[in-house]
């Protein structure tokens, strides 16, 4: 195990110190006075765990492939852009843009995200990325959605569980919202429908590792209804190509 004290270090600097001590086979890096430094984590592969404690900068386990990154605070914009494997666990709020083409692994988000996440997810055979959120999501989540799972929760009961446009453009994949969500909010390429017995389970699963990461009541959180978005058809603008 290895910790850095990352304050006034500058975000080149310290992510070629986290970059060594992943090849060299590090299993634990702990980061500790974290002030938004870019790029942690980034085309990284490997089992290393990295702990955060501060606020991590924009684009943190961009193309990552198998680590795991937690924070013990709030995330920026851009996490997990074309993740393509690994864990990331935010214990607190995230920024716009959280799983850009996103192709595999895991982010759970204890708060609310900003606007556009998961923006053209992607999946392939058994890689199927997944998104947990336990608060709420602004505007355009899930625009052109290819692929993958998002869960938001709701955990406070706000009243936007999504901001508009959720699912403009999706083609792909699925979210489940604990809750409703108005039928003028979404995409006209968004079919809502009740779940059934294969997506509680699929749901169960993800609510269960979210409930042991930030301590909450699992059968709490499941005893309430929830609603699933998926796509009407594979190409909402076929008919624009000739």
């Amino acid at each position: 195990m290895k910790t850095i004290n990352a304050s006034g270090i500058y975000y080149r600097d310290l992510n070629e110190i986290i970059k060594e001590l992943v090849r060299s086979g590090e299993d634990i890096i702990n980061l500790k006075n974290v002030n938004g430094q870019r790029y942690i984590g980034d085309n990284l592969s490997g089992t290393t765990k990295i702990n955060i404690e501060g606020t991590p900068g924009n684009d943190m386990a961009a193309f990552m492939d198998g680590l795991t990154i937690e924070v013990f605070g709030n995330g920026q914009d851009a996490i997990g852009n074309t993740m393509n494997d690994g864990n990331i666990i935010i214990h607190g709020h995230a920024g716009d843009v959280v799983g850009y083409g996103m192709r595999g692994g895991s982010i759970y988000i204890k708060d609310s995200v900003g606007y556009r996440v998961g923006i053209h997810m992607k999946e392939y055979k058994d890689k199927v990325p997944v998104i947990v959120i336990g608060g709420s999501a602004g505007d355009f989540f899930g625009e052109y959605m290819a692929g993958g799972c998002m869960i938001v929760l709701n955990l406070k009961n706000d009243e936007n569980i999504v901001g508009e446009y959720c699912g403009t453009g999706m083609h792909g994949g699925v979210i489940y919202l604990r809750g409703d969500v108005e039928d003028y909010k979404l995409g006209k390429e968004v079919i809502k429908e009740k779940i059934d017995d294969k997506d509680y389970a699929f749901i169960q699963k993800y609510v269960k590792n979210f409930c042991q990461y930030f301590d909450y009541d699992f059968q709490k959180i499941m005893n309430h209804s929830f609603v699933k978005l998926h796509p009407i058809g594979k190409r909402p603008y076929g008919n624009m190509y000739a």
